[in-house]
């Protein structure tokens, strides 16, 4: 008998807003009169000129090219705030290996907006401390001790967060330095900053590992490609799949599989920082996610017959990679997103099965650091199913899964991984027909059930916010749902129709 395994949908991601964290201001309390009544205000107004300022988080702004911030220590600048200011500089090469790199731009430090520093910057004057770091020569546009970040260019297409360590010389695209590894605190100091920024779906790569692999996507201002792009909702990237598989002899499903189907998904970045630590150590509190909404229509026709060691038939068919550069404050952070969504089918005996069912949900993936606690792993997931049309007949086991691999890093350094995997699976003995909105026909027992896993480990490149390094990959709490969708056993139908209809 011939399998066909049409299947189609992918766990996703989602479409979000941005939220935008604008500074605290203080004022001046206009108290007058008794000074109890004056203190309370004057307090109030010492305590929010205290306060560490937060930032904006916001997509970096279209057509800046990549933009920068440097970190100065020569500046002195200390107290609330971020230690860093948007650059002119920019990164001409960066080699990830050996940490050297080529930084072109003009001769002296910029402040905001791009403006040269005088005195300051990364052009600074000499350290009148011998054990501080040596200053730059007049040939050099940057000293040592500096702290750059960077938006993808062409010689760092995943970001650059470095330190410079030493000062080279100069070269025909500019200075060339050696750098080591540096972290966010150096950049963004005591500020705090929280916000969730979505991912252009336009910038997203998708490499498809099957024939029969479509991309659409609408963009916010209309803009829409792909053969579904006029029905994708704004924001959102769809892919379709409708291929045939061929399957290795050893697969669990016989002869060739087909997928089929959908799945629409619009990723956002959450990101939050609070600098504000214990005595100086690192941030009090720090975390990284991809969340979303997603929604997806799948179909699943296979003929399973397996033995007991037939290992999975695990099928991926596409890959999706973007670097969203998101602007906190005045410093550009490079986010890396890579997805591979797959299918995978895992039987014992021998059942035929028909299923199609519509999903949509939510998720939130990723770690969270506070001061005295440590990263601990953010898993979640909620899961809606449509009325689901099941068949099923002969004996056996069959589960199908239309999952996906995440990994989020900031830099290039991978922080966060993760497989999302909504399944069906279904079960029966000899013969039956069920549906979920209370359809069934059947002779012997069946049923199908929906479900969702998620799992994934966070790893010790979440030190990037500049916290405590842990020795070991911390895995995420295991998220497992699973609830019957459909079932029925005996030989009696309980499908109503209505008046005039076709028996």
């Amino acid at each position: 008998m011939r399998n066909a395994i049409r299947y189609a949908v992918l766990p996703a991601l989602t479409a979000a807003s941005l939220l935008a964290v604008t500074g605290c201001s203080s004022g001046s309390p206009a108290a007058s009169g008794k000074g109890s009544d004056a203190e309370p205000v004057a307090a109030k107004a010492a305590a929010a000129a205290d306060a560490a300022p937060q930032l904006a988080v916001a997509p970096a702004p279209a057509g800046a090219g990549a933009p920068s911030a440097v970190a100065h220590p020569s500046d002195g600048s200390a107290g609330k705030g971020p230690k860093a200011a948007k650059s002119a500089l920019k990164v001409a090469s960066f080699d990830q290996k050996s940490g050297r790199a080529v930084i072109s731009g003009p001769t002296g430090g910029t402040g905001a907006g791009g403006a040269p520093k005088k005195g300051k910057g990364l052009a600074a004057q000499p350290s009148q401390s011998p054990s501080q770091s040596p200053a730059p020569s007049a040939q050099t546009n940057v000293s040592v001790g500096d702290v750059i970040a960077s938006a993808p260019a062409p010689g760092a297409p995943q970001g650059v967060l470095a330190k410079v360590t030493k000062v080279l010389g100069k070269t025909e695209q500019g200075t060339e330095v050696n750098t080591a590894p540096a972290t966010l605190d150096a950049l963004l100091g005591d500020s705090e900053a929280k916000g969730k920024v979505p991912v252009d779906p336009s910038s997203v790569k998708v490499e498809p590992l099957l024939k029969g692999v479509n991309v659409s996507w609408t963009k916010p201002d209309g803009v829409h490609v792909g053969p579904k792009g006029a029905k994708v909702p704004l924001g959102n990237l769809r892919l379709d799949v409708g291929a045939s598989i061929p399957t290795p002899a050893s697969s669990p499903v016989k002869a060739e599989a087909s997928a089929t189907g959908f799945v629409q998904l619009a990723p956002e970045v959450d990101f939050s920082y609070d600098g504000r630590g214990f005595g100086g150590r690192g941030p009090g509190t720090a975390s990284l996610a991809l969340s979303g909404d997603w929604s997806s229509q799948w179909e699943l026709k296979a003929e399973a017959l397996a033995t007991t060691d037939a290992k999975p038939l695990r099928l991926p068919f596409a890959k999706l990679h973007a670097d969203p550069v998101i602007q906190v404050g005045p410093v550009p952070v490079v986010v890396n997103l890579d997805l591979t969504c797959y299918l995978q089918v895992d039987a014992e005996g021998k059942l035929s099965v028909d299923v199609k069912q519509d999903m949509k949900g939510d998720f939130r993936v990723g770690g969270a650091y506070s001061w005295g606690k440590g990263w601990s792993g953010i898993s979640q997931a909620n899961t809606e199913v449509s009325p689901v049309r099941a068949t099923a007949s002969a004996s056996g086991k069959v589960k199908a899964a239309l999952g996906a691999e995440a990994s989020v890093g900031l830099y290039g350094a991978v922080g966060v991984s993760a497989d999302l995997a909504p399944y069906l699976r279904a079960e029966g003995e000899a013969s039956a027909t069920a549906s979920s909105d209370g359809k069934a026909s059947a002779s012997g027992k069946w049923a199908a059930y929906g479900g969702v896993d998620l799992t994934g480990s966070l790893q010790a490149h979440l030190k990037i916010f500049g916290t405590p390094v842990f020795e070991r990959r911390i895995p995420l709490d295991l998220y497992h749902r699973e609830w019957k969708l459909a079932g029925g056993e005996g030989s009696v139908s309980t499908a109503k129709q209505k008046k005039g209809a076709a028996a």
